[in-house]
């Protein structure tokens, strides 16, 4: 999160009327996740759905940014609680979403499970050393869950408006197996392979540090 989406979370948290509550936000965050799903699965049927989709990225964004950030400006934080509701939350939001676009026809979903797990697997390493470096790191060569959305939402527009990006498909033979990909699995494809380095690089740069602060007994 950049110092610029700081300062727009604290403006929209003072301005959240009393009955908004931090759970409530979580529960938005959720709904959004919700929405981006069904825009996939409906673009199916309509490119257009994926409108649907981008709000509810931004849905999405709103509950699941301004959530921590509400209890802050009231200074009502619950760190134990919050941390379970917000990293249960965001497991179950990514499941719907990379699930939703790997059941529709955008992408095919061995390519949108990969992803999943990929950043499942990135999540499970902030959270450890959450816990034991007392750091909570989530963006990744200046790449958060913000701009992830942003990228998204660019994405679903290219799709809409230029025909030949969605109607783009290469027919590849894998051991006999025809498969057809598509741009979005292209695309998918480089994201799986840019979490890869990350996750790798990470864990390796991770381990050596604590092998250092906890050496092997001699």
């Amino acid at each position: 999160m950049n110092a610029a989406e700081k300062k727009v979370l604290v403006w929209l948290a003072e301005k959240q009327p009393k009955w908004v509550t931090s759970d409530f936000l979580s529960f938005i965050g959720f709904l959004g996740a919700v929405i981006i799903g069904a825009g996939y699965i409906l673009s199916d049927y309509n490119i257009n759905w994926l409108w649907l989709c981008s709000f509810g990225y931004f849905v999405n964004w709103y509950g699941d940014s301004l959530d921590g950030t509400l209890a802050r400006v009231r200074k009502q934080q619950r760190p134990i609680y919050g941390f379970y509701l917000d990293h249960t939350l965001d497991a179950v939001n990514e499941c719907i979403m990379f699930g939703c676009a790997g059941i529709s026809a955008l992408i095919n979903l061995p390519i949108a499970l990969a992803g999943l797990l990929l950043y499942l697997l990135i999540t499970l390493n902030v959270t450890v050393n959450a816990h034991l470096k007392g750091e909570f790191k989530l963006t990744y060569a200046k790449l958060g869950p913000t701009e992830l959305r942003i990228i998204m939402v660019l994405v679903n527009c290219l799709f809409i408006f230029v025909a030949p990006i969605r109607d783009f498909s290469m027919i590849v033979d894998i051991f006999g197996h025809t498969l057809r990909f598509g741009i979005l699995d292209l695309i998918g494809g480089g994201i799986v392979l840019i979490l890869t380095v990350i996750y790798f690089t990470t864990i390796y740069g991770d381990a050596k540090y604590y092998a250092k602060i906890d050496p092997r007994k001699k």
